[in-house]
């Protein structure tokens, strides 16, 4: 199976940056191992004029007809010769649009670390694949891509044998497409349409084929006149997995017509099992506080630790500020109920890129949460026992060290005013402890100065001149972060004479 990938460009803007938009440099060729042969990538040509990419897949005809068994075309009752006389190995398919997944995953997702910027920008391609199945023929071939944009679809029928015409045509086409387009969108509808068009798949559809498909047809698919067809060939015409998808798609339409997020539109949620706390206007004061302090913070990569339901997480994502976002939390029923409050499943695939739930316990020290700009411990410390808060400590402020850490907990002092709890109780059972202002300072104060922050204190709710506010929240910056700040404002003097520089 072949295809190649073509731009144009200029000595300002040369052709070659396509080795940035594909992650592959152009003076290599590279191989790749799939589970039915090996994919190579090349590149025939690579001026500042033009450039072509080639993606070559060499299929193992033993390990298909082996994996195959019982999948797609070759297990089908009337397909006995099907492992002698096949035209997999040959004809672009799923096995092709799978390499294309695996080898052009970043392109794919639009992703170019190197040069963000080309990403997001429309410039000339020239698709062109020898040997396209087209099961609707060169007709539907135009069906499929015409409302797409493109300025060129070329679809040349290839004859059953070029010695006798009279024979006909075959149900192969050369396929060429050519047209200004983001190279991310290229893919995406080449990685739908080749077995859309082959009509046929070489594995399994399972319900995470729905997921995949959507991802894919972000931006083009839910508005394309035969979104039926497409989505109803891409899971191999199985009517469940069929419907669900075209009924999501349909959220998709009415949202972006209306302008608004698929949220607002199927926003039928149960709350009847919200464990917010009562009263609801303090939980949203204190994510505003959250927020605000965030924000004054340049926060972009986000932890939040002990996310529980996700109500948070919920919040920050409707900020594009906040690029990533990663809730963690030690409960396994928090987390599907935070992923079912989000609706992951049907986020589109620029939200979903920005969110990610994690299972883990505050106790231990995780890799996975080093590096990020701010971390927030929302009503969290109070449920853990004291003995074990050293370790929460030292997991968060002296192995992740986010720049920035925002901790929120009840101030015990204003539960007097709390008409509804008696007197000598905490406000939750699974609270360990609440402190009151003077201790929750001193704790703090001991933190910031064994791991380096500064930290300052900020009350959040009804401020009482007697008992204080209903939450407290401390906000700990790095030392070094807070040094840095402070030599940009002002004038930097040279040690003097006996002093460390």
């Amino acid at each position: 199976m072949f295809l190649t990938i073509s731009t144009t460009g200029t000595a300002a803007d040369p052709a070659t940056d396509l080795g940035f938009l594909l992650h592959k440099h152009p003076g290599k060729a590279q191989a790749f191992a799939t589970s039915h042969g090996s994919a190579h990538v090349f590149y025939p040509e690579a001026t500042a004029e033009r450039c072509t990419a080639a993606l070559l897949l060499e299929v193992d005809p033993v390990a298909l007809v082996r994996r195959g068994q019982g999948k797609g075309r070759g297990g089908a009752p009337d397909a006995a010769l099907a492992q002698y006389v096949n035209d997999r190995p040959y004809a672009a398919s799923s096995l092709l649009a799978v390499a294309l997944g695996k080898v052009f995953r970043s392109a794919l997702a639009g992703q170019c670390a190197a040069r963000p910027e080309l990403a997001e920008r429309a410039r000339p391609v020239r698709i062109e694949i020898p040997v396209l199945p087209a099961r609707g023929g060169a007709e539907l071939v135009h069906r499929l891509f015409d409302p797409l944009g493109w300025d060129l679809v070329r679809a040349e029928p290839l004859p059953l044998d070029e010695e006798f015409p009279a024979w006909g045509d075959s149900r192969y086409v050369r396929l060429v497409l050519e047209g200004g387009l983001r190279l991310a969108d290229a893919l995406r509808q080449l990685y739908v349409m080749l077995p859309v068009l082959d009509d046929s798949k070489h594995y399994w559809v399972a319900p995470d084929e729905v997921d995949k498909l959507l991802r894919a047809g972000d931006g083009w698919l839910a508005a394309h006149p035969d979104n039926a067809l497409i989505t109803s060939r891409y899971l191999a015409r199985h009517k469940r997995l069929t419907q669900d998808a075209l009924d999501r798609l349909e959220l998709v339409r009415l949202a972006e017509a209306e302008g608004s997020e698929v949220e607002e539109i199927d926003n039928a949620v149960d709350e009847n099992s919200d464990t917010e706390e009562r009263p609801v206007p303090l939980a949203v004061q204190r994510r505003e506080a959250i927020l605000t302090a965030l924000r004054a913070a340049g926060a972009a990569r986000v932890l939040d630790l002990g996310c529980g339901q996700g109500q948070l997480v919920q919040a920050l994502l409707k900020d594009a500020a906040f690029t990533e976002i990663v809730g963690v939390d030690v409960s396994v029923r928090a987390l599907a109920t935070a992923a079912k409050r989000l609706r992951l499943e049907r986020m589109g695939e620029r939200q979903s890129s920005r969110v990610q739930l994690l299972q883990g316990s505050l106790a231990y020290t995780d890799k996975r949460l080093a590096g990020y700009d701010a971390a927030v411990l929302s009503e969290v410390i109070e449920h853990v026992d004291l003995p074990r808060l050293p370790a929460l400590e030292y997991a968060v402020f002296g192995a992740a060290r986010p720049r920035t850490v925002l901790v929120t907990t009840p101030n015990v002092e204003y539960n007097v005013r709390w008409e509804t709890l008696p007197a000598g109780h905490v406000r939750h059972g699974d609270h360990r402890f609440e402190w009151t202002r003077a201790e929750f300072r001193a704790w703090a104060a001991t933190v910031a100065e064994r791991h380096g922050y500064a930290v300052e204190f900020t009350p959040v709710g009804d401020d009482d001149p007697q008992v204080g506010p209903p939450t407290q929240m401390a906000v700990f910056t790095q030392a070094a972060t807070r040094a840095t700040d402070t030599t940009r404002s002002d004038t930097t003097e040279s040690p003097k004479e006996g002093e460390a520089a």
